[in-house]
């Protein structure tokens, strides 16, 4: 008599399944489970989910693949579960991960009282040589590179990231969010940052912490051709993401000085403010020295987070510093869309306390694929950029805001357009200029004021004089 088929193993491989957007393989299946399961066996548990009407199959043979039914499941972002429809169990999303990373994330959820209590290992760092040590293989780097190269390569650093700010902002403040427990859901972030509306009954540091993340994405975007892995960028940038979060402000953009616990580990991190100073430096000379955008995206928010250089706001700091590389060589972004809270934290555990970064590099990996597919799509809808624009982009903003916030009519604005205009931009380029900007005064409605950094109060008081 045949074994009967465990109800746990098929949702297990629905679960895999349906943490990928696109069709997947035998094979990436195979890699996410956590137990081991012959070719065979597996197979029959995959042509029993598609009689279920649980999966569908495209394909034959080694190329079919595989991808949930619209009736088999449901994805609940904000509780981090699936639930499997006609089943009362729960399955938790993970990514897809590698034998090694199974061994780490086994290893991390041991009970804590089992686990060795460990100190920074300062040889992680020593021993890293940029270009020549590799956290991302070859294969994976190029693989990365083809998924997220754009069209804008050549063009003014930033260029990618400004045509899909608005997208971007909202995924990244409330994503990096989210994997700090912030309960805000997508669209009241949406309505925070577009419209200054504060989500009813949610903590005012949940409110300050999306904000602020909102700040620091602007100064990545519009500093794109200055910033970098040095001490200005990721110091501000801490004191962006900190602002009105730490009980002690002086500490906002400054090195701790005092030691720091991190709860449901056995790590603990340097104390002593020259070493955390002297590691701080070498982090940023050595990711800076880092050609590769990929390998220099992740070594940092690998060390960033293992070296806790500030009270509090690390993972923030490392999760928004990746996103430098990409920024700058108009790559598509890092926002962690769909990243689980614990796929990501059990990574950061196996950094942490083992050293070992296999688990977090497949959470980044999953991560940055799931990102380009989202970009992907914003671009299509939005069509190739016009050069113009983007020529005069600073200038635009710059008199858009200047009109409202000055709460000039029409006949005022048009008269300093122009005048600036001609201050501005070259002759051939000064009626177009002036079009455009007209176009954009007359087009702002609430929606898309954040953009130009109005508040909805400065909206309304200028529109009751736009006569």
């Amino acid at each position: 008599m045949p074994k009967k088929i465990s109800e746990q193993e098929l949702e297990s491989i629905v679960a895999i399944v349906a943490a990928h957007t696109e069709e997947v393989p035998v094979k990436a299946i195979r890699d996410g489970l956590e137990f081991e399961l012959p070719p065979r066996m597996l197979q029959r548990r995959l042509a029993l989910l598609v009689e279920q009407k649980r999966l569908i199959v495209e394909g034959r043979g080694r190329g079919s693949r595989y991808k949930v039914s619209p009736t088999g499941v449901e994805i609940h972002a904000t509780t981090g579960k699936f639930t499997i429809t006609g089943h009362s169990a729960q399955i938790e999303i993970y990514p897809p991960i590698s034998s090694e990373g199974r061994i780490i994330k086994k290893a991390v959820r041991e009970p804590i009282q089992n686990r060795n209590p460990v100190g920074y290992n300062r040889a992680f760092l020593d021993e890293y040589r940029p270009n020549d040590t590799f956290y991302l293989s070859a294969e994976t780097r190029q693989h990365l590179l083809e998924m997220g190269r754009s069209s804008d390569g050549q063009r003014l650093a930033g260029t990618y990231a400004r045509q899909i700010f608005d997208r971007l902002l909202i995924d990244l403040s409330w994503n990096s969010s989210r994997l700090e427990g912030n309960t805000y859901s997508l669209l009241e972030t949406e309505r925070l940052l577009e419209l200054g509306e504060t989500a009813e009954g949610k903590d005012a540091l949940e409110t300050q912490m999306i904000l602020n993340h909102k700040a620091a994405i602007e100064l990545l975007v519009e500093q794109a051709t200055e910033v970098g892995f040095n001490r200005y960028t990721i110091l501000n940038l801490h004191a962006l993401l900190s602002d009105n979060l730490l009980a002690d402000p002086q500490a906002c953009g400054r090195l701790r000085t005092i030691a720091v616990g991190i709860g449901g580990t056995v790590y603990h991190p340097l104390e002593v403010p020259q070493l955390i100073d002297e590691c701080f430096q070498q982090v940023l000379d050595t990711a800076a020295a880092i050609t590769d955008p990929f390998e220099q995206a992740f070594f940092a928010m690998v060390h960033f987070s293992y070296l806790q250089p500030f009270e509090d706001v690390n993972k923030r700091v490392s999760r928004l510093a990746a996103n430098l590389p990409f920024i700058r060589e108009n790559l598509s972004p890092l926002s962690f869309v769909d990243v689980p809270e614990r796929a990501y934290i059990e990574g950061l555990l196996g950094v942490y306390e083992l050293n070992q970064i296999e688990l977090l590099r497949d959470v980044f990996v999953w991560a940055y694929e799931r990102s380009c597919a989202r970009y992907s799509a914003v671009r299509q809808s939005l069509g190739e950029p016009d050069p113009f624009r983007l020529k005069y982009r600073t200038l635009i903003a710059e008199l858009v805001t200047k009109i409202v916030r000055g709460g000039m009519d029409k006949k005022t604005a048009v008269a300093f357009i122009k005048q600036r205009a001609m201050e501005g931009a070259s002759h051939e380029d000064q009626a177009r200029l002036i079009e455009v900007v007209e176009t954009e005064a007359m087009n702002l409605h609430e929606g898309n004021i954040a953009r130009y950094r109005l508040r909805p109060s400065q909206y309304q008081t200028w529109r009751e004089t736009w006569r």
